[in-house]
């Protein structure tokens, strides 16, 4: 699956709700979610621009894990890259693999997000510890397909809300890596 993201900072959650309510996005669902990163024996991450995570979601009584694996960013606008995920059991049986393989933990990013549907649009209002008010529009599509035209699609979206600056092609693990 290729990710087609694009992050922007907001000025409030509360601004961008009406928004989105104005152009008849849906509220989907809002989770907290607790990323774990690691970075890997053989190559640096931060280099390769490749990220490996544990992903813990919880959404009232439910909870889902999940080990994600997202390839180099494939664009100069935004952060489309390859995405492989599959569903786990236990995140500290499997932190505990990853370190016995010599993978070290690098940091965890916890944040609250809502989701939006719109069109064929997911768009999340992130308010991730430590940084300011984010808001993410993503669109999947099939591996080797051209993600120029949802590129265009998702800054049209943007520009829509009134986001025309603000983006940011750095993850949130990066990002909070150059505060702390």
């Amino acid at each position: 699956m290729i990710e087609v993201e694009v992050k922007a900072k907001i000025e409030n959650f509360q601004d961008m709700e009406k928004k989105l309510e104005n152009i008849g996005a849906l509220k989907s669902k809002k989770e907290f979610q607790e990323d774990i990163y690691f970075n890997s024996p053989i190559v640096d991450f931060a280099n390769t621009d490749e990220a490996l995570r544990i992903r813990t979601t919880r959404e009232n009584e439910s909870e889902n894990i999940f080990i994600t694996y997202k390839g180099p960013k494939i664009d100069s606008k935004s952060k489309t890259r390859e995405e492989i995920e599959i569903a786990i059991e236990d995140s500290e049986k499997c932190s505990g693999i990853f370190q016995h393989l010599g993978f070290s933990m690098v940091r965890a990013v916890r944040k609250n997000r809502q989701y939006y549907k719109y069109e064929n649009f997911e768009i999340s209002l992130d308010d991730v510890e430590g940084l300011d008010p984010y808001m993410e529009i993503e669109i999947a599509l099939d591996d080797g397909a051209d993600y120029s035209d949802a590129q265009d699609k998702i800054f049209e979206l943007f520009s829509k809300l009134g986001v025309d600056d603000g983006f940011e092609r750095t993850s949130y693990l990066e990002l909070l890596e150059k505060l702390y």
